[in-house]
């Protein structure tokens, strides 16, 4: 049987989920969107499991789409066999969905190079820290297209307007520590520290906090894009008021008026 093109690993309160396809650069074919998607169901089919990095086998994170799987043979019906529209709506944008609506927060590992979709899925995590060699590539105008899987959408929230036209449009490769420079990640591991081992233990900072409030913190932030000030005040007054019928919210205030650390279950 053949490896896995996505493994999970599950360390204590804190899913691993790593791309396997070292050998074309974790580029996404429709199996490996599936088989994410099966780790995602299984993250979600576990409280214990409070916290989820993405990471990239062997030297690069993700490459983007496999574009081997694009039918481009010469013949009848090319431009509608060519056509990324199908895929991108019956797999990647359902994985860049899913996991922003993912029911833990998630930290991304860049390992090495996320080109296109692959830098769009580091993107979509809620935090993403990646190696002092990685690089962040959208080059999608190098062969006629734009950035998708979301890829539009983070990088001019993410980077302003002037930086993510410069970006999309030259396609030239962005070092980590620039994307970092950019807003574009959290953070660069320092030199010499493991980038998994780095991701893991911001993991496990959040593994122990109040999930639920850390999720719904997510999805404000994110509304504050579109939102005017009196709906985004509606917004955090009705977070507030539904976060305020959890055990982490009672024990959270709890702790703090007992002078104790908090017990949080992610309930």
């Amino acid at each position: 049987m053949s490896e896995p093109s996505v493994l999970c690993e599950v360390r204590g309160a804190v899913a691993l989920v790593t791309l396997n396809r070292p050998q074309s650069l974790n580029s996404f074919t429709r199996a490996m969107h599936r088989e994410l998607w099966a780790a995602f169901d299984r993250i979600e089919a576990d409280p214990a499991i409070r916290a989820c990095v993405v990471t990239g086998a062997g030297r690069g994170f993700c490459a983007g789409a496999d574009l081997s799987e694009f039918d481009m043979n010469p013949g009848p019906d090319q431009v509608s066999r060519a056509d990324p529209g199908p895929i991108i709506e019956q797999a990647f944008n359902p994985t860049a969905r899913r996991l922003t609506a993912l029911r833990v927060p998630t930290i991304a590992a860049v390992n090495g190079v996320a080109a296109g979709a692959g830098a769009s899925l580091a993107f979509t995590c809620d935090i993403a820290i990646a190696a002092p060699g990685a690089s962040f590539i959208q080059a999608f105008s190098k062969i006629g297209l734009i950035p998708d899987a979301g890829g539009t959408w983070f990088l001019a929230r993410k980077a302003g307007l002037a930086r993510a036209l410069g970006a999309a449009l030259l396609g030239d490769k962005l070092p980590a520590a620039e994307a970092k420079a950019w807003g574009l990640i959290w953070d660069v591991a320092p030199e010499g520290q493991d980038v998994v081992e780095a991701a893991m233990a911001i993991a496990q900072r959040l593994a122990v906090m109040p999930t639920q409030a850390l999720v719904a913190t997510r999805q404000a932030l994110r509304a504050a894009c579109t939102n005017g000030l009196d709906a985004q005040l509606d917004l955090e007054r009705d977070t507030q008021s539904a976060l305020g019928r959890t055990h982490d919210y009672i024990e959270g205030v709890t702790a703090f008026l007992q002078k104790r650390p908090p017990q949080f279950k992610g309930a």
